[in-house]
């Protein structure tokens, strides 16, 4: 994990990619295998551009850079802090966030649905969106982005997130429109809202000690839900459609919780979105079908 030689770039990371198949990392925090984990670090470390072209691999990393990275690279390894929390940096939606241990590193297939503008599932750009355990604010950030006309209120109960999530509004200059604001769910907040995005807590305890080392450096607060990873998304269907406008919907994350949701509550109409870059366990409902669905959930 140390250098003592000035090396080329692309021998370094060919190097690293060894060395993180023989540790067995695990990927999941903005990368699925070890080259594009060792790129992630070193770019980011070196400040290269991931859009460089291929004549970057010739250049040589001094031996003044391989000391800056060869703590980093003890860190991944031998504690496995992903990658993420090494560089303060994490992509989203095609942006960079900044990004530490206050909150989880993003990685929602939500981005697949911003990228689209929510196509077929909202009637009409939403003006009021929320952004509902917003953590880092990527996903009500990102969103807000993709509608312009769009005010934005990024919701948590964490402050240490939501300081994080200011930090990022203003990263991607939207003060005018993105706005933090504390609230344990929907307590402090006051719609109605056209859109309300949610990637809630949905992990059951259970489901958190079968957990990769990576993610126990995430905070748990994020991660952590009772009734088997159900109870803050049943608690967030009971009482959305009173936030909603007529024709608003909700959009939430639920993960591998989805099939316990569902065996849950058989009567309630979820719509579960499928993935052309993969993922699940997202639904849409409609105010409408909340409304209708109160004796179900209540």
């Amino acid at each position: 994990m140390s250098f003592n030689t000035e090396v080329p770039l692309a021998q370094l990371l060919e190097q690293l990619c060894q060395q993180f198949e023989e540790a067995q990392l695990f990927y999941g925090h903005g990368t699925d295998n070890p080259w594009d984990e060792a790129v992630y670090l070193v770019f980011s470390v070196l400040g290269i551009s991931f859009d460089a072209d291929d004549s970057i691999m010739q250049r040589v990393v001094s031996s003044e850079e391989l000391a800056r990275l060869s703590p980093l690279l003890r860190q991944r390894i031998e504690a496995r802090v992903p990658v993420a929390y090494l560089v303060k940096e994490a992509w989203f939606a095609g942006l960079p966030f900044t990004v530490d241990e206050r909150v989880l590193i993003p990685r929602s297939p939500l981005a697949e649905l911003i990228a689209q503008d929510f196509a077929a599932l909202v009637q009409r750009p939403p003006t009021r969106i929320l952004d509902l355990c917003t953590g880092s604010g990527c996903i009500g950030i990102a969103t807000a982005l993709n509608f312009p006309e769009a005010k934005v209120e990024l919701a948590d109960i964490s402050d240490a997130a939501l300081t994080l999530a200011q930090i990022n509004i203003e990263r991607h200059g939207l003060q005018s429109r993105a706005k933090a604001i504390k609230s344990d769910l929907l307590q402090s907040l006051h719609g109605p809202y056209d859109l309300i995005l949610s990637n809630p807590p949905y992990v059951s305890q259970a489901e958190i000690d079968e957990l990769p080392a990576e993610y126990c450096h995430e905070p748990v607060l994020g991660l952590f839900s009772e009734e088997e990873g159900l109870a803050i998304p049943l608690q967030i269907l009971r009482n959305a459609a009173d936030y909603l406008s007529a024709d608003g919907v909700l959009i939430m994350e639920v993960g591998y919780s989805h099939e316990a949701l569902s065996a849950r509550l058989p009567n309630v109409p979820f719509l579960w979105l499928e993935f052309e870059h993969g993922g699940e366990g997202i639904f849409m409902l409609s105010a409408e079908q909340l409304r209708a669905a109160q004796a179900a959930l209540a």
